[in-house]
């Protein structure tokens, strides 16, 4: 009895805590008249989402270029914010990076000569819609066009939130017939929009039929909800996941300020399911261009067992081009990070070539000379180091 009654006020103790947390995080907001159960309620969340140029102007004082913008961005790519996400702005600060992700500017209107709507040429390797199979074994599945919050640098700007016209409807008979035809497909990776704001009945449909493929040997979701809206990863949901086995999640982080006690929470419970999870971060001028800021996200990722996977060099999406930094600042930050941090919080640098190219491995270079009896190499303190290559041993018998 002792021991039972420790652990009631164990849980006592850590629903109250739980309860200050939220409660200092709402009142920060201008949600302040906003109950828990609705402000931890997803649905609430997407309800209230900000997505028109009234509502953010009643929430924020806007900069002349985020104003300009915001009156045509319905043009290109809709105005989607949810209340989790915006409490994250520092209202104060033009240069905040978490506003630099989300509310438009009117930058976004001027496109460049080598910029495209679709950048990564998926339309072209498309054969069925909402189907791209660009790599022999594995296909990018669409599911929706819908996400939480828009990024202003989204790579399928042209489709989600239909803002252009584009008018995507998934054909999931269609597209899962032709998984199952082909048979050197053996792993699907869910995308769109965001998969995980499908319903669970849904989710577990989809899931269900692509585990039933016989040559399916592993499933994928890119998703940003973890932290566009950590209040969707329930513990149903969690059950539901944990059913289709060997599943990976890749979410999507730019800055350290997303992982939240919230976000902390909503990846606990997807790994706490079996989920191995891994990061996909967008290079971003004014976000993350910068070495210590990369170093804290990837140190602050591994805290959320989450591993960086990827850091990709900015799409060349049309109107983004005032977010895209150079190769070179890419280049400086891997060399920041190797050997300064965990190999395990280094993230893979790619450009994922335009039209269709395919993602690129882009990495500092350490060799320094090369030939047939020797390699040099630079370490990350730019010291050099001689290995020598094997030789062929004549052995006498």
């Amino acid at each position: 009895m002792p021991n039972d009654s420790n652990a009631d006020k164990k849980d006592d103790h850590n629903c109250e805590e739980r309860l200050n947390e939220l409660k200092k995080f709402v009142s920060a907001g201008v949600w302040e008249g906003v109950s828990l159960i609705d402000w931890e309620d997803w649905h609430w969340q997407l309800r209230n989402r900000i997505a028109t140029i009234d509502q953010l102007e009643n929430l924020i004082k806007l900069s002349p270029e985020e104003q300009a913008d915001v009156l045509l961005a319905e043009k290109r790519l809709a105005l989607g914010i949810t209340p989790y996400f915006f409490n994250l702005i520092d209202k104060h600060d033009l240069s905040c990076p978490i506003r630099r992700q989300v509310i438009p500017r009117i930058e976004e209107t001027q496109s460049m000569p080598w910029e495209r709507d679709d950048p990564c040429g998926e339309e072209s390797s498309s054969p069925v819609p909402g189907i791209v199979h660009r790599y022999p074994d594995r296909v990018l599945f669409l599911v929706t066009d819908r996400c939480a919050s828009y990024c202003r640098y989204c790579t399928r700007s042209r489709m989600v939130s239909n803002a252009t016209g584009y008018d995507f409807h998934p054909e999931f008979e269609r597209q899962v017939a032709y998984i199952r035809e082909h048979k050197e497909v053996r792993d699907v990776l869910l995308s769109g929009g965001d998969p995980l704001l499908l319903n669970d009945d849904k989710i577990d449909e989809i899931l269900k039929r692509l585990r039933q493929i016989p040559h399916i040997e592993m499933l994928r979701i890119g998703t940003r909800i973890p932290i566009f809206l950590p209040q969707r990863i329930t513990a149903e949901l969690c059950d539901i996941l944990k059913k289709y086995h060997p599943l990976f999640i890749s979410i999507h982080t730019n800055h350290p300020r997303e992982l939240t006690v919230e976000s902390r929470k909503a990846l606990g419970r997807l790994a706490d399911a079996g989920i191995p999870l891994g990061n996909q971060s967008v290079l971003l001028k004014g976000v993350n261009d910068d070495v210590v800021v990369m170093k804290a996200l990837v140190q602050k990722l591994l805290m959320c067992r989450v591993k960086p996977y990827y850091l990709y060099q900015c799409d060349l999406v049309s109107g983004s081009e005032h977010l895209r930094t150079s190769i070179k600042k890419g280049i400086e930050i891997m060399i920041g990070l190797r050997g300064f941090t965990t190999g395990y919080a280094i993230p893979q640098y790619v450009i994922d070539a335009p039209n269709g190219g395919g993602k690129i491995p882009i990495n500092p270079n350490y060799i320094v000379s090369q030939n047939d009896e020797r390699i040099i190499l630079r370490n990350y303190e730019g010291k050099l180091y001689e290995y020598p290559e094997p030789i062929c041993l004549n052995v006498v018998k």
